[in-house]
């Protein structure tokens, strides 16, 4: 809270002004002041406790991240414009464990009243969010840093995905990654939305009338995720920070456990190798049809003894 520059003013002219000692007739300088206790986190103008600053995000790499977002399986039945007007080519896409999207960023200033989200500075500002914080306010764009959701529809329902309000979500933007929580909804046909802080943390002009940026947005939304409270972005970092290492553990588990089988193109015929199987000659060998196999293996069949051996069979498929 701002204190009135008068008082400023008397409060130091008090702590500088001379002191005198009784009997002496001589002025001398103030003992210096002792060391005062750190103090609790200042309040806003609504009473509300500011929060210290939540640690920087960085141990989990934008590339990591991306690289894993490369493949997209769409959850949703259909795709979603990024603004008014423009195509309608977005999925949403889909692992276990999350949902994702790749968007443009719009600025979304709704919710509580600030110096930079207001009537004045955005036109379709509304006081009110879809959602709330712990103590029942709305959530303040200018702190929180925040993504919106698309309203449920016949083209995808968040809901169904376990993602609802505090559901943590990490950003990507270039070679940066911010976490936030889902904190709003918006139109049932678009997607692409985040707060005036998400934006401004990375590094997107968050201004709500000409800011946010066109394309290279990624959205990850874990599943059955929570931070607590909702409105604690430390709680959204540390939440996010470990989903989503696990998130790209995941993937590397799955990579690093092949099939049953050989392949995934089911077992291989005996005498012939796995595309990625190096054949004798050094390079590989692509698999045979069924109807190949067969006519192999009638041709290699010890019945045929006695005819020349096809050049075609091995020592393996030839039989002993």
């Amino acid at each position: 809270m701002r204190l009135p520059s008068l008082m400023l003013v008397a409060a130091s002219a008090t702590l500088l002004a001379p002191t005198t000692v009784p009997g002496s007739g001589a002025a001398t300088p103030a003992a210096p002041a002792a060391p005062t206790a750190p103090t609790a986190p200042a309040a806003d103008p609504a009473g509300a406790r500011v929060e210290p600053a939540a640690p920087r995000e960085g141990a989990v790499r934008a590339a990591d991240l991306l690289a894993r977002a490369r493949d997209c399986a769409p959850v949703s039945r259909g795709r979603y414009r990024s603004d008014d007007g423009a195509p309608a080519d977005i999925p949403v896409c889909g692992t276990r464990d999350a949902v994702f999207w790749k968007a443009d960023m719009d600025i979304d200033c709704d919710g509580r009243p600030g110096r930079h989200c207001n009537r004045r500075t955005d036109p379709y500002f509304s006081a009110s969010a879809a959602f709330t914080q712990s103590d029942g306010r709305y959530p303040d764009a200018e702190r929180l840093p925040y993504v919106v959701v698309p309203a449920p529809s016949r083209v995808w329902d968040h809901r169904a995905h376990g993602v609802r309000g505090g559901s943590v979500a990490a950003v990507v933007y270039r070679d940066r990654v911010r976490y936030a929580v889902v904190g709003d909804v918006g139109p049932g046909h678009t997607i692409g939305e985040a707060s005036y802080a998400a934006a401004e943390e990375l590094g997107i002009d968050p201004d709500p009338r000409v800011g946010g940026t066109a394309s290279g947005v990624t959205y990850i939304v874990f599943k059955d995720s929570q931070a607590s409270p909702v409105e604690s972005h430390a709680a959204a970092v540390a939440a996010g920070e470990r989903l989503a290492r696990k998130w790209l553990d995941t993937a590397a588990e799955a990579v690093s456990d092949p099939p049953a089988h050989g392949s995934a193109h089911g077992p291989v015929p005996t005498g012939r190798q796995s595309p990625d199987q190096p054949s004798s000659t050094g390079g590989t060998t692509p698999l045979l049809t069924a109807s190949e196999a067969r006519r192999t293996a009638a041709a290699c069949s010890p019945v045929s003894a006695g005819l020349p051996v096809p050049a075609k069979c091995g020592p393996s498929a030839a039989g002993p």
